[in-house]
């Protein structure tokens, strides 16, 4: 079985986003914490006032202790005296696509959120396999695309682009060229949602 991700928003405060990355970071480095921190991102251009926390666990036990800690602690990710919502997602990644890797410091992200049709996800699979390499020099900057355990069927995938420009010059491309987006991929969508998000260095070391 691979890897599982599990995707937490913290909502708070305008001006707490620098003491939320910091407790977030204490808490996923405590000593009985499960999972790796691949990274944490403010949100920019969309929902305001949100922390995004991407996490990698080997498997569905480590995954479910590691929640189970949150939703047992009167002060989840040390900020429960800050954040105002709370909210976490379980998924598995798309099997054909490497894993992800840990956030860069000099980057804008894109978290992209599709709510897909009851029985949507295999064909929306099959379209993202068959365009991954016909898109690469779009589809390089595909940080992960993964599908959700529980909640309605959903995916969720994050780009990582040097700038918005950059990321608007390579979807025009794309599009231009005929090889994106994935076949069966549009066909299947219910609702799409786009976040732009910068890392938050006060949750993770850069190196």
């Amino acid at each position: 079985m691979r890897e599982l991700y599990e995707l937490t928003t913290l909502a708070f405060p305008l001006l707490s986003a620098a003491k939320v990355a910091k407790a977030a970071r204490e808490w996923t480095s405590m000593p009985d914490a499960d999972g790796a921190l691949l990274g944490c991102w403010r949100t920019e251009m969309g929902p305001l006032g949100r922390m995004l926390i991407l996490r990698r666990f080997e498997d569905a036990a480590s995954l479910q202790r590691e929640r189970h800690r949150a939703l047992m602690s009167a002060n989840p990710f040390n900020a429960g005296g800050v954040i105002t919502a709370l909210e976490m997602n379980s998924y598995m990644p798309f099997p054909f696509l490497p894993p992800a890797q840990p956030a860069a410091h000099d980057a804008v992200y894109e978290f992209r959120n599709y709510k897909l049709k009851p029985g949507g996800l295999p064909p929306t699979l099959a379209g993202w396999e068959a365009a991954i390499e016909p898109a690469r020099d779009y589809t390089a900057h595909l940080i992960v695309n993964m599908y959700a355990l529980d909640g309605p069927p959903r995916i969720t995938h994050i780009w990582k682009f040097d700038s918005l420009a950059q990321r608007g010059a390579l979807r025009a491309a794309a599009y231009s060229a005929g090889i994106w987006p994935p076949k069966g991929g549009p066909e299947n969508i219910l609702e799409a949602m786009s976040v732009i998000a910068l890392p938050e260095s006060e949750c993770v070391d850069f190196r």
